[in-house]
């Protein structure tokens, strides 16, 4: 059973950092590309970081170049987000993603999210 849980969300002034973890289990962990998303309050869910499964490919949101770093820890089955110079736009509610492909269909685990909050 596949299980992702989100931590290290809270409240933060802009300019502020955090550090998501999201650890993961059910699955082989280290065989499979993984992602952050957000979604704020009435807007559509985004893709914002994406590691594959070696790590040695990221990839970002335009919002989040320069600011975020993926990573990832094998060993200990977790991806995390590092987040630097918080804005404002940065709120909302952060969420771990694996996609399972199957052929040519896929399936998306999610986790429960984790809520980001950047004071002006």
């Amino acid at each position: 059973q596949v299980q992702l849980v989100e931590s290290g969300g809270g409240l933060v002034q802009t300019g502020g950092s955090l550090r998501l973890s999201c650890a993961a289990s059910g699955f082989t962990f280290s065989r499979s590309a993984m992602n952050w998303y957000r979604q704020a309050p009435g807007k559509e869910r985004e893709l914002v970081a994406t590691i594959t499964s070696s790590g040695g490919t990221t990839t970002y949101a335009d919002s989040a170049k320069g600011r975020f770093t993926i990573s990832r820890d094998d060993a200990k089955n977790t991806v995390y987000l590092q987040m630097n110079s918080l804005k404002p736009e940065d709120t909302a509610v952060y969420y771990c993603n694996m996609r399972n492909y199957r052929g040519s269909l896929y399936y998306d685990y999610w986790g429960q999210g984790t809520q980001v909050t950047v004071s002006s």
